[in-house]
Order: structure tokens, then sequence, then C-alpha cells
């Protein structure tokens, strides 16, 4: 799919300035930077979702289809109890909070990643989200939550064994579409372009299938502290990429 989600321009958004259809985000340094202030990581979270209310304001603005942000990883459950819990709490708050925004700004939310685990509480939160704003057909607000780009993948391949098992599937049949119809994110583009903060390099387990031809920009910047010049500058960034999908670019190399 990732030559569906070729970028657009955006006239006023800067010259030559290059806005992907979906952008992928890991939100990552929320510890680090609360740590640096002499703070309790909890309050890192807090400042986090500030930071993510401006994200989601300049996605808006500038034109951007779609936006995956990682929340909570399947590996984040290693983390002392009482911060995944502050967590899980905090999206209630945000939720809480911010939906009837979210619906006024004709945002539709998303939630991707497993359910397993979860409190039926959340479960129902994260359903009534979904089904408030599934009306909505401006940014789509996609967030990764309890979510491993490994375990969506084995889940997905579980999907293909049953329908094979019940004689539905045929085995010779099975392509990339076939798998990346069975994904999570099977309604959603490839992301165009992720960024990380906090000037980490690595996916993290984060939308592995999906980034094969994604761009990649890191930041140095902890994630409470990514602004909307933070996200102007990974976009000057990103428009400088000349995206070649495997083929050739437009300097023909």
């Amino acid at each position: 799919m990732a030559s569906e989600t070729a970028a657009k321009v955006i006239p006023g958004s800067g010259p030559g300035l290059r806005i992907p259809v979906h952008l992928g985000v890991i939100m990552d340094g929320n510890g680090r930077w609360a740590k640096a202030r002499g703070k309790m990581r909890t309050e890192g979270h807090v400042q986090g979702v500030n930071a993510l209310r401006t994200l989601v304001q300049s996605c808006i603005t500038h034109g951007v289809g779609y936006v995956t942000v990682f929340s909570f990883s399947s590996e984040n459950w290693t983390r002392p109890p009482e911060e995944v819990s502050f967590i899980f709490n905090l999206l209630r708050r945000f939720v809480a909070s911010d939906l009837q925004r979210l619906i006024r700004n004709n945002v539709k939310v998303r939630i991707i990643g497993s359910r397993q685990g979860l409190e039926p509480s959340l479960i129902r939160l994260i359903d009534d989200a979904e089904a408030k704003t599934a009306g909505n057909t401006g940014l789509v607000l996609c967030v990764a939550f309890n979510y491993g780009g490994r375990a969506e993948i084995a889940d997905a391949m579980r999907t293909l064994a049953h329908e094979v098992a019940a004689g539905r599937l045929d085995p010779m049949s099975i392509c990339e579409a076939t798998i990346t119809r069975s994904l999570y994110s099977a309604d959603i583009p490839d992301p165009d372009l992720i960024i990380r903060t906090s000037g980490e390099q690595r996916l993290s387990n984060f939308l592995l299938w999906q980034s094969a031809y994604s761009e990649f920009v890191f930041v140095p910047e902890n994630w409470p502290d990514f602004d909307e010049e933070s996200f102007l500058r990974v976009l000057e960034t990103y428009s400088l990429r000349d995206r070649r999908f495997g083929g050739l670019g437009s300097s023909g190399t």
C-alpha cells in the first residue's frame, strides 16, 4: 500500500512543503523529560498528553490525513505497575476531556492493538470513543495502545490460518495484500513518515509491516517538548526526501 500514500503539497504550508498522508509518531522521552526536571515520571506522561493535543492540532492545520501515535506498547507491561496504572488512567482522562473537542474538529478515533488483558471498563471507553467518532471525515487519529508490531503480524497469521483450516482460503492465494487486510490497520494506508522523539533511532516494534517504505526522522526533543515548530522542522526534512519505493528516484538514481 505504500504507493497509495504519496505525499501531497498543501498551498500556504510553506514553500514546497510536502505533507504526509499518514504520519506515525513514536512519542518517546516522557520519563527522561521528567527526570531532567527533578519530577516524577508520571508528570512526564501528563505533559506528553499536552504535546499530543498540539500534534493533533498541527495535523489538522496542515492537512495530514492519518496520524498513528504509539501510546502504550505490549512490552510496556514490564514497567512498574503504578506507572502502567497511571498511563491507563491518563488515557481515560484524555478521552473524557478531549472527546468532544475531537468530535467538533471532525476527528475520527481508531484504537489499534490487543484488547486482551485490558479492564472491561477501559475496553468500553475505547469502543465508545470509536463509535462516537465513526462518522467523522477529517483527520484519523489512530492510537496504538497495548500494541506490538510482531504481535499484530502473529494475530494476522492466526486469522489466516483459521480461514485456511475452515476451507475458506486457499493458502496459495495468500499474498502481501491478504496479510495487509488481516492487520489491525487494515483500512489505513501505510505511513509515509515515522518520527521518533528523544534522539533514539529504532522502531521498537512499531508498525513493522506497514513501515517497509516509510521515511524516518529522529528528533532530539523529548516528547513533551515537541511543538508546532518541531513539527514544521520535521516536515521540512521530509520534504527534502526522494521517495523511490524500490524504484528510481526523481534524479534517475
